[in-house]
């Protein structure tokens, strides 16, 4: 009677732990089923915005921009591919009446030296090596320095939607109703990569339109996109430079680099930039996602670096870097400045916007950075204030 008792006890364990086990393995599986399905909806994105993007290049007509780019050689320091500079090719972008004038007495200033930095100087600066940067939200960017501005990625017509706004749609929170024609005159158009969400058709289309001739300086990814609409472009791989005239006659310097790779493992990577001011005082970088080769860039040295700090993540991927990759950054260019900057923080709507997450925030990268650095300050732009660095 007892064995018996036993037995039962023994038996009823079994199928506890039985139906614990199926439970257990009925959760993972329910777990992994999602985890798949949110990683081909990340994949569905990713296709649906190189298509949409590239439906408008095989819609042209072919001798316009079919044309066939070179193969990626990496960081291959020859001449880079140029279509015509010559100067008559200098014209700036028009602006109204309504130009981009932003108060000086709202202007962030810093003075850097070799010896000390200190925020908030208003010492004097030589005019050709003051970087004078204003955010202009997401990834776009308005840069003064040596005479020459220079629009970085922007969006400036309508909201980021990558052509399916139904799965994603994004707008500005706080520069709502800037438009291209608030603009200042602009020298030089820097993309560094070729989705929309850098090179985005809604605001280069009109753009190209009042100004056909502008320089551009690119990512050889974004030719079939820019051909079209632009006829004074030069496209750099990584390791290529190239330089362009300021109004006052003196030459910015701009070098690719290595960012990251949208795509396939053998597809050429999308840029980053160093730019140089003319007296070769201050150099800038600037890749928008914290991504780049280490390799490469261990030789390489800058003043200030922008870069995002804030993660933005999907399930099983990460869209933007940050946090500790920034300090990496920061500590292989030895930067004596961060800009951080918060491509992420945008009005989304639509399901990718509903399933990306954010990792860290400025303050808790400011701790990690005066544990790493010390002597690196961070400097955090507001949108639409210019931000001046200038060197004695």
């Amino acid at each position: 009677m007892q064995m018996s008792k036993v037995v039962s006890h023994s038996t009823e364990g079994n199928l506890l732990a039985e139906f614990a086990g199926r439970s257990s393995r009925a959760e993972k599986k329910k777990s992994t089923n999602l985890n798949n399905s949110l990683y081909s909806v990340l994949i569905f994105y990713h296709l649906m915005a190189v298509l949409v993007q590239y439906s408008h290049y095989y819609s042209l007509p072919y001798n316009s921009c079919r044309r066939t780019t070179r193969p990626f050689s990496p960081f291959k320091l020859s001449s880079p591919t140029r279509l015509d500079l010559s100067s008559s090719y200098n014209t700036p972008i028009s602006h109204s009446s309504r130009s981009f004038e932003l108060p000086r007495n709202r202007c962030h200033k810093v003075v850097f030296s070799e010896e000390e930095s200190t925020v908030g100087s208003t010492s004097a600066a030589t005019d050709t090596d003051v970087f004078r940067l204003t955010y202009l939200e997401g990834n776009s960017w308005l840069w003064e320095v040596g005479g020459a501005t220079i629009l970085v990625d922007p969006i400036l017509v309508g909201n980021l939607d990558f052509g399916i706004p139904w799965l994603y749609d994004a707008a500005k929170k706080f520069l709502k109703n800037f438009q291209l024609s608030d603009l200042p005159q602009v020298d030089c158009l820097l993309i560094t990569q070729s989705l929309d969400d850098h090179c985005h058709l809604k605001t280069l289309k009109p753009l190209s339109d009042s100004s056909p001739n502008l320089r551009v300086i690119a990512t050889p990814n974004a030719k079939p996109l820019l051909d079209p609409l632009f006829s004074n472009v030069t496209y750099l791989e990584p390791g290529e430079s190239s330089e362009f005239d300021a109004r006052n006659g003196s030459k910015v310097g701009v070098k690719a680099t290595a960012g990251p790779v949208l795509g396939p493992p053998w597809q050429r990577p999308e840029n980053g930039y160093l730019i140089n001011s003319p007296q070769g005082q201050l150099t800038l970088y600037y890749e928008p996602h914290c991504v780049y080769n280490k390799d490469f860039l261990e030789k390489e040295r800058a003043d200030i670096v922008i870069t995002p700090v804030i993660k933005q993540l999907l399930p099983k991927f990460t869209l933007v870097s940050g946090q500790e990759d920034a300090i990496k950054l920061a500590k292989l260019l030895h930067a004596k400045y961060i800009v951080p900057m918060k491509n992420g923080d945008l009005d989304g709507k639509g399901f990718l916007a509903s399933i990306i997450q954010s990792e860290g925030t400025v303050e808790s990268f400011k701790e990690l950075l005066a544990k790493e650095l010390p002597d690196t300050q961070t400097l955090e732009p507001t949108p639409g204030v210019p931000l001046e660095i200038s060197a004695p």
